[in-house]
């Protein structure tokens, strides 16, 4: 596995991205989709990574700054093709240590509580995510759980 940082220009990043989002809506209420379409993983505050093996997606993550020591992760997604990899602990892994390079002391996320939310729950939390109360511009909803990690 490759990972490396991205433009959102290859048509199949746009695929997976469009994907991600198409899944979130499917498993969320409207008003409680969070996750950044490819304007959004523009911005020049998001830095979005694509894991690669042999020329092929497997995936993708977005970290967001919120200020000088504390980031968000954004958009993850591991292509349906590759679940089951280890993708998702990859990018997460190389997010992690991003952050702790760009000085950061806090990482945080906003997810979803229902049942197509747990496997990233597991993942977050065998990396030392704590759950904590909502953040940045995020208010409390039944329907969203949020974590962060101490660097």
């Amino acid at each position: 596995m490759r990972i490396e940082r991205d433009d959102l220009s290859r048509p199949e990043v746009a695929a997976l991205v469009e994907y991600h989002l198409r899944e979130m809506h499917a498993h969320s209420p409207a008003c409680h989709v969070f996750a950044l379409d490819s304007s959004g993983l523009s911005h020049p505050d998001v830095t979005v990574w694509t894991v690669w093996d042999d020329g092929h997606l497997l995936g993708m993550g977005a970290m967001k700054r919120l200020d000088a020591g504390h980031g968000e992760l954004k958009s993850m997604r591991t292509a349906p093709t590759a679940l089951r990899r280890g993708v998702g602990r990859a990018v997460l892994d190389h997010m992690i240590a991003e952050a702790r390079t760009r000085g950061y002391r806090r990482l945080s996320l906003e997810t979803g509580r229902t049942a197509p939310f747990e496997a990233a729950h597991a993942l977050y939390c065998s990396a030392g995510f704590v759950e904590t109360e909502p953040f940045g511009d995020y208010t409390d909803t039944s329907f969203s759980r949020y974590f962060t990690l101490a660097l």
